[in-house]
């Protein structure tokens, strides 16, 4: 009798294969055989410079399901404009590579999926460039100014100001609020699923969703789930059962249930809105 294991149970649709990541055109990319569609994935500032590694457990269970992952790496500047160019060229030259390579079937229902800054990415590719998403889903929104995103600016700047007689004035381009004015005026992706954590303490999808709402009201979902600003990052801990399922196996699969809740919460709703 073929029996499920412990990760397949939790997704009875899914269907496992090898996850061999594979670097394409300053992307990292993992094909499932049997597609559904494409999830252009953007992570965190500074965290989503290692996609693969720092989102894997999420990335690779919505690859189970079929959908092939272009995760993009990008070091964070002050500009974000050009960021979000950089990172759209890079997803565009590696799926043209992957579709010729007949590695991955053309015309496949595109979406994208943001973490915290991947998140105004997403949306600034939308209402900066020409491009057709079949959906966006944005986790933990932040459009947070520039003295408060990085770490200990604002008392480099005091410092510096004085000294050298220059007036510090240091942002991201665009500013947070024209980021929201361009996602208000020229964000064409109708349909949006939003996600707050209900621990997150620098989450601002408060700011977000009422835009997207005024624009396409049925199409906007928000969802607030357990969890905190980190909760989309984990690595799978496997736990290797004996030939005898014993007490501390009991145990051990107990561990690993409690640590992935929330993460394993926040796969089962994406997969729901996606499928």
């Amino acid at each position: 009798m073929n029996t499920l294991r412990s990760e397949d149970a939790e997704f009875p649709n899914s269907h496992p294969f090898p996850m061999n990541w594979l670097e394409i055109a300053e992307t990292w990319v993992l094909i499932p055989p049997r597609q559904r569609g494409v999830i252009h994935f953007l992570g965190g500032a500074f965290i989503g410079a290692t996609p693969h590694l720092t989102y894997r457990r999420l990335l690779e269970r919505l690859a189970q399901q079929g959908f092939a992952i272009v995760a993009t790496p990008f070091v964070n500047t002050f500009d974000h404009q050009e960021i979000a160019e950089t990172v759209l060229r890079s997803f565009e030259i590696s799926l043209s590579r992957l579709e010729q390579r007949g590695k991955l079937r053309s015309y496949l229902p595109i979406y994208g999926l943001g973490h915290s800054m991947g998140c105004k990415l997403q949306l600034l590719i939308g209402s900066l460039f020409d491009v057709k998403r079949s959906g966006n889903i944005l986790l933990a929104f932040n459009n947070y100014p520039a003295k408060r995103s990085i770490p200990f600016l604002d008392q480099v700047i005091d410092r510096l100001a004085p000294s050298l007689a220059i007036d510090f004035n240091v942002e991201f381009t665009p500013t947070p609020e024209e980021t929201l004015h361009l996602i208000q005026k020229h964000y064409p992706t109708s349909r949006n699923l939003l996600v707050k954590f209900r621990k997150d303490e620098i989450d601002q999808t408060t700011d977000l969703y009422p835009i997207l709402q005024e624009r396409f009201q049925r199409l906007t979902h928000l969802l607030n789930l357990p969890g905190n600003h980190l909760t989309p990052l984990g690595q799978d801990v496997q736990w290797q059962v004996e030939r005898s399922f014993s007490p501390l196996d009991a145990v051990g699969q107990w561990m690993r249930q409690e640590l992935y809740k929330d993460l394993q919460g926040l796969e089962q709703e994406i997969i729901r809105w996606l499928v």
